[in-house]
């Protein structure tokens, strides 16, 4: 069975004294999320003011589903941070899947090859 695993890899640097803003939207991000069944996991980390989202959907439809989910809280949370760099991992069946859709959003895109998943 192929692995069609994505990786959605979104960088943020949020603004000025805007971190708790920023971090009162978490609850909100993952009380949605948990709602998708194609999410494999999803948690945000933190180094400063930079913040990276880890998460990860069984293939490109799951991550679709997931932008179009969150895109409300996503739009507040752009309020507050910018999208410094957006990464998409993914086999290249599934990154031909993505590279339409979000193309506005200029992500780097990275074709898995290889490895294995449990």
């Amino acid at each position: 069975m192929a692995d069609t695993c994505c990786t959605l890899v979104p960088y943020f640097k949020v603004h000025e004294g805007r971190m708790d803003d920023f971090k009162r939207l978490g609850p909100s991000f993952e009380e949605k999320t948990l709602t998708e069944p194609g999410c494999l996991h999803y948690a945000f980390s933190f180094n400063g003011n930079e913040v990276h989202c880890r998460e990860g959907y069984v293939d490109a439809a799951a991550l679709l589903h997931h932008l179009d989910n969150v895109g409300s809280v996503l739009q507040e949370a752009l309020k507050v941070a910018d999208i410094t760099r957006l990464e998409v991992h993914a086999p290249a069946a599934e990154l031909e899947k993505l590279r339409g859709p979000l193309a506005k959003l200029n992500p780097a895109f990275f074709t898995v090859e290889g490895g294995f998943r449990r």
